[in-house]
């Protein structure tokens, strides 16, 4: 911490505690995440460990950029850019929602980052409002990769429960344990629509009742997902609701576009492997209309160059550029795959 002032604290949390902190030498002020001692909370440990294998697997202009990392008195401390905006705070600001073409623009990032997430085999895990940065020059940073994992192989399953609830795909509610990128897809979906009417879309206050809250928009789950709900021993002796009257998404939110419509109700298909990639979301016509896309990218590029000529510590990191080479390469290869 000797290249650091502490300014304040950000947040605390059950591993630690987010500071504010200026590097002396430049005077950039940077984010810097504080863990209990990692050496003798396992838990800790690995949730830290793994944000930082994550963090230095995938660099884009759309993920939070780590810095540094460094270990002081048996405690591990990670050094982020500083961005102290959030899409929560943007929901505050609209609390009837931001208009579409707002919107379009934070989804339209939050979708090419963890697009780059999940072509180089990476599920974010906990897309929420919380965890996307907005800095001042509108350039967006999917954050908090203390739940980010490799996708597993065929058959592998996942150990740990992820997922704030409101943003859980139904996969995870009922407790499946060989899911895979769709369950960010969900999150995005249930974002994009908060994004865009200012309330969360499934505000549960348990499993059973987000379960009961996804049934009554969308009907039944689909009969694997039932029948992993039936065999799951955290839910012996409850009965999965049953979606006797639905309301449709076009019944509640009739003020949404038609294009805004379609691509939510796209992303929060039950069947996972009915519900579209990143990619597939990125060419809908919501973004590729008008020709928005190469407008709205060159704009962007200005932002991040103009970012990254202010703050002297990013220059050493080699973050993608959109529309590289290799991207599209990595994007192709993805497609073919059955995910």
């Amino acid at each position: 911490m000797e290249k650091y002032e502490n300014v304040g604290v950000l947040g605390e949390g059950s591993y630690g505690m987010v500071m504010k902190c200026r590097h002396k030498e430049t005077k950039q002020v940077v984010a810097i995440k504080k863990f209990l001692e990692t050496e003798d909370d396992k838990v800790v440990r690995k949730i830290a460990l793994r944000e930082v294998k994550m963090l230095k697997q995938v660099r884009h202009e759309n993920l939070i950029n780590l810095l540094e990392v460094f270990r002081r008195k048996r405690r591990l401390y990670l050094v982020f850019e500083f961005v102290d905006h959030t899409a929560l705070d943007e929901l505050e600001r609209f609390p009837n929602g931001a208009e579409e073409s707002y919107v379009k623009k934070i989804m339209w990032q939050v979708l090419k980052g963890v697009e780059f997430c999940h072509l180089h085999n990476v599920i974010h895990r906990d897309v929420k409002p919380e965890n996307i940065l907005i800095s001042k020059r509108g350039v967006v940073k999917l954050c908090d990769f203390g739940f980010a994992r490799t996708i597993a192989p065929p058959g592998e399953v996942y150990t740990d429960y992820v997922a704030t609830r409101w943003y859980r795909a139904p996969e995870l509610l009922v407790g499946d344990t060989c899911y895979g990128r769709a369950v960010d897809v969900w999150a995005i979906g249930c974002m994009f629509s908060e994004m865009l009417t200012g309330e969360p879309l499934f505000p549960g206050e348990s499993d059973i009742d987000q379960l009961h809250l996804i049934m009554k928009c969308f009907g039944n789950l689909i009969g694997h997902h039932r029948e992993i709900f039936r065999r799951n021993p955290l839910f012996i002796g409850m009965r999965l609701p049953e979606a006797r009257e639905v309301e449709s998404l076009d019944r509640r939110y009739h003020q949404l576009s038609h294009s805004s419509m379609d691509i939510v109700k796209w992303a929060l298909r039950l069947d996972p492997s009915d519900r579209p990639s990143c990619s597939q979301l990125l060419r809908h016509e919501l973004f590729t209309r008008n020709g928005w896309i190469p407008k709205f990218t060159a704009e962007l590029r200005v932002n991040i160059e103009k970012e990254f000529a202010e703050n002297p510590l990013l220059n050493n990191l080699g973050i993608a550029i959109y529309g590289s080479v290799h991207e599209a390469k990595l994007r192709e290869i993805a497609e073919k795959k059955v995910c």
